[in-house]
């Protein structure tokens, strides 16, 4: 499909609303997920890197293997 100029690029034959709709909903869900993802990452290794200073990770055990470590002596 040729368009003869731009106007008539961006208005897509009447559907212009809908398609550059559609495609602002799409970038802004991919962006959202990739920020989503990015800051759960960021957020995690902070988290470890804290961990490793303050040896929290020792001191925060999990119950549950606590039970399983009894359970085993």
């Amino acid at each position: 499909m040729q368009f003869e100029s731009w106007s008539e690029f961006f208005a897509m034959g009447g559907h212009g609303l809908y398609v550059w709709l559609a495609y602002g909903a799409t970038f802004m869900v991919l962006a959202g997920s990739y920020l989503a993802v990015r800051m759960q990452a960021v957020r995690q290794q902070r988290m470890l890197a804290w961990s490793l200073r303050t040896g929290a990770d020792q001191a925060q055990a999990d119950p549950a293997d606590e039970s399983l470590n009894r359970s085993q002596t």
